[in-house]
C-alpha cells in the first residue's frame, strides 16, 4: 500500500545542456537534440508521461524547440511532449501560433507547451536581437505578456486576416487564421509563475500552471511550503475566474534514487540537500532541495513534499550531459520503485 493515493502524471524535463568537455556525453548540439528524442523514446517505452524541454537562447542548450517538438512527436505514439518554458519576450505570436499547431498535428494533439516571460539572459536584452521591443512605457515582463494574450487569441482560432480577392488559391469564406490550427491546443498551455501573485494571474487567463524548483519570493517557509500556497492560490483565483473545467498544475523536482555504484558516484553526497536562499535579478529567491538517497528514504522524503502532493504532474529535472542510458535509468528508477511506492502508479 502507497503512503497516499494520488495517481500523477510524471515525465522528464531537460535543459539539454551541450558541451564539447570530453566527460561529457553530449558534446554538441546535434547530440543534444537527437539524445533528446532519443530520451522521449526511451521514457514513453518505460511508462512515464511526459518529455519536457526548458528553451534557453544565446546558451549551448536546447534553444528552438519546434522542429524538436516535432520530431518527437513523430517518434512517439502517446507520452506527452512539452515545453518548460518558453521564454515569450523572443517569440511571434504569429509565427509561434503556426510552428506550434503544426507540431501539435504532428504529435496528434499531445502539446502541453508552457511558455513564462522568461529567466535571467545570456546576452543583454535578447529579445532586442530576434526583433523585439518593449512599447513606450512597457517593460520586457510587459512585452512578454503582451505576445502571450496575441498567442492565445491565435490559438482559439478565430478569422481576422482580411483575404485577398485574388488569392493565388480559394479561401474559406469569412475571415482568416493562421495555418494549421490545432484544435484544444488552447487548453495545453502552461504559464510558469514563480511567485504567488504571478500563479493568481495566471489563473485568470485560464492556462495551467507550472512551477519550478525556483520561486521569486521568500517568506521564510520551507520550500514545498511556499510552493503549496502558490498552487492553491492559483485554485482558488481559477474557481472566481469561473473557467470550464479543472486546470493543471506542475512541479519539477530532482530526484535520483540511489539503485548501483554509478547513483552512488554522481549523486551520493545529494543526500545532505537543503533548500536553498539566494538574490537573482535584484530579488530574494528560494531554490527547492535534490531528493537523493536510497529508495526508502526518498519515498519517506517527497511523501512530506506539500507542493507534490499538490501537483496532478511531476517533472523530474535529468542531468543530460550523463547520457540517454543513465538518465532512462534514473526515470524507470523513479517509475517502477518511488511512484508505486507513494501510490502515484
Amino acid at each position: 500500500m502507497g503512503l497516499t493515493e494520488d495517481v500523477k502524471h510524471l515525465g522528464f524535463l531537460s535543459f539539454g545542456h551541450w558541451t564539447p568537455h570530453p566527460q561529457s556525453a553530449t558534446r554538441s548540439a546535434a547530440d543534444a537534440l537527437l539524445q533528446s528524442i532519443d530520451l522521449a523514446v526511451a521514457a514513453e517505452e518505460l511508462g512515464a508521461d511526459g518529455a519536457y524541454f526548458r528553451v534557453h537562447h544565446f546558451a549551448r542548450q536546447l534553444a528552438s524547440p519546434f522542429p524538436l517538438l516535432a520530431a518527437v512527436g513523430a517518434r512517439t505514439s502517446s507520452i506527452e511532449i512539452g515545453t518548460a518554458v518558453i521564454d515569450m519576450r523572443y517569440e511571434n505570436p504569429l509565427s509561434m501560433a503556426e510552428d506550434a499547431g503544426a507540431a501539435d498535428l504532428i504529435a496528434g494533439g499531445r502539446l502541453q507547451l508552457g511558455i513564462s516571460r522568461g529567466s535571467p539572459e545570456q546576452v543583454i536584452d535578447g529579445f532586442r536581437h530576434f526583433g523585439h521591443e518593449p512599447r513606450p512605457g512597457e517593460s520586457d515582463a510587459d512585452m512578454a505578456r503582451r505576445h502571450t494574450a496575441r498567442f492565445l487569441e491565435l490559438l482559439d482560432g478565430e478569422g481576422f486576416a482580411e483575404p485577398n480577392p485574388r488569392p493565388m488559391f480559394p479561401n474559406p469564406p469569412g475571415l482568416l487564421r493562421v495555418e494549421p490550427h490545432s484544435d484544444g491546443l488552447r487548453q495545453r498551455i502552461w504559464w510558469g509563475a514563480g511567485s504567488r501573485a504571478t500563479a493568481e494571474w495566471t489563473a485568470a487567463q485560464g492556462m495551467n500552471l507550472m512551477s519550478s524548483t525556483l520561486l521569486t519570493e521568500d517568506t521564510g517557509v520551507p520550500f514545498h511550503q511556499l510552493q503549496a500556497e502558490q498552487i492553491q492560490r492559483f485554485r482558488d483565483a481559477w474557481a472566481v475566474a469561473g473557467h470550464d473545467g479543472e486546470p493543471r498544475v506542475s512541479v519539477s523536482r530532482s530526484i535520483f534514487p540511489i539503485t548501483d555504484d554509478r547513483d552512488r558516484a554522481y549523486f551520493g553526497m545529494e543526500a545532505l540537500s537543503t533548500d536553498q536562499v539566494g538574490v537573482l535579478e535584484g530579488v530574494r529567491a528560494r531554490f527547492g532541495k535534490t531528493y537523493a538517497g536510497e529508495v526508502d528514504d526518498v519515498v519517506t522524503d517527497l511523501a512530506g513534499d506539500e507542493a507534490v502532493a499538490a501537483a496532478d504532474t511531476l517533472l523530474l529535472t535529468v542531468p543530460n550531459q550523463l547520457g540517454v542510458e543513465y538518465n532512462a535509468h534514473v526515470i524507470e528508477n523513479v517509475v517502477r520503485h518511488v511512484a508505486p511506492a507513494l501510490g502515484w502508479r
